[in-house]
């Protein structure tokens, strides 16, 4: 292995040399898992090295683990920094979570959509999905959705009230937080994720706890049915790709149709 306690005279030459073989066999393996990546980027990635091996051949570097590991740290923030700039200029015409949301609550709110650069503007990447609102917990089952004395009725209004559509939705009420549980039924697509959000932010946007709950379900769902069809068109028009929905539906759990009404 590499001897870094006294390398204050060493050479780069002599660096290379000292290699092991395990070091040797790390340098081969990340070579050929970056075969197939852009020229440009394989080609920083081995800058990266080649700066690596010099910071080794510094002698205030090498023979201080505390300044090495400064060194190491500052490095990482400044790829993390440059990663974080490279992408937040990116323009993406895919439907991820996040942009979904935005689009979804702009139309919810406005019955527009932006467009291909307004969204990607507004799409926060450092932010988690958990800490968006409102929140949406997707792949609950059944028997977390439906608590009670009355759970065999409310699981028959379910059944009748999602009929037609490959998820049920229904909401948690916190004393201080909107809290959406959506399950998806066999067949569910990234269409049905989609319109599941797009309910979900009608519900957030519209929710008045004087009334009942079943019956702004069912409005919400009405609401869908007339208006989601005009959210895809705008979402064409403005460019947006809907044949790339990447809105994965969890494989965890998965409602089978074979219940009876």
């Amino acid at each position: 292995m590499l001897n870094y306690g006294n390398r204050g005279n060493a050479t780069i030459t002599e660096l290379i040399q000292s290699l092991d073989y395990f070091t040797i066999f790390f340098l081969f393996t990340f070579l050929c898992q970056n075969r197939q990546e852009e020229v440009w980027e394989v080609a920083a990635e081995l800058v990266g090295l080649g700066l690596g091996i010099l910071a080794l051949d510094t002698p205030g570097i090498s023979s201080s683990y505390s300044t090495m590991t400064l060194t190491w740290l500052g490095v990482q923030l400044l790829h993390l920094w440059l990663r974080y700039l490279s992408l937040s200029v990116l323009r993406f015409n895919t439907i991820n979570l996040k942009r979904a949301r935005i689009l979804v609550n702009l139309h919810v709110l406005h019955r527009k959509v932006p467009g291909i650069n307004d969204c990607n503007k507004m799409e926060d990447i450092l932010v988690w999905e958990r800490f968006i609102k409102p929140i949406i917990i997707f792949g609950v089952s059944l028997e977390e959705m439906i608590t009670g004395k009355r759970c065999g009725f409310m699981l028959r209004m379910l059944l009748k009230l999602y009929a037609e559509e490959k998820y049920f939705l229904v909401l948690n009420q916190h004393p201080t937080e909107f809290e959406v549980f959506v399950s998806f039924k066999e067949g569910a697509t990234g269409v049905s994720v989609l319109r599941s959000v797009w309910q979900s932010y009608w519900l957030h946007q519209n929710w008045s706890k004087s009334d009942v709950a079943f019956h702004q379900l069912k409005q919400s769902l009405v609401e869908l049915n007339a208006r989601f069809d005009d959210f895809l068109l705008q979402l064409e028009a403005s460019g947006w790709d809907t044949s790339q929905i990447i809105l994965k539906v969890p494989k965890g759990i998965s409602v089978q149709e074979h219940y009876t009404l």
